[in-house]
């Protein structure tokens, strides 16, 4: 005897985690084929169930996520960690982080301002003019 409490749809449980804002992306991206469950796409209808690996790609990040629990609603971000276990690979998260680390705008940092006339005639001793 199951009821519908039992039941949660793979689009509803990735928005109530919080890997995506609205379950209507979250539906969308089950849609375009970037939620995978045994690397085959998933529908949004899909019924999730304790213990089963989703990757999951998200404008951030490539999750791989290990379900550990049903949320039917969203709840603060500490609270929704305790529902799933990010399980995603080492070579992924050095990616991101070498990503974020080359990330350079070509602009001075910011509260540097110009720099001062000793700091010219500096520069300008160094660069040999």
């Amino acid at each position: 005897m199951s009821t519908e409490k039992e039941k949660l749809r793979i689009d509803k449980y990735l928005w109530a985690i919080r890997l995506f804002k609205t379950r209507s992306q979250a539906a969308t991206a089950c849609d375009a084929g970037k939620v995978k469950f045994d690397g085959v796409a998933v529908k949004p209808a899909r019924t999730v169930a304790i213990n089963e690996e989703y990757e999951v790609k998200t404008e951030a990040k490539r999750w791989r996520i290990r379900v550990t629990g049903h949320l039917h609603a969203r709840v603060k971000a500490a609270e929704a960690v305790k529902f799933y276990t990010d399980i995603t690979p080492e070579e992924e998260i050095q990616r991101l982080q070498y990503q974020a680390a080359s990330f350079h705008t070509g602009k001075r940092p910011s509260k540097i301002g110009r720099p001062t006339k000793k700091e010219r005639r500096d520069l300008e001793g160094f660069m040999g003019d």
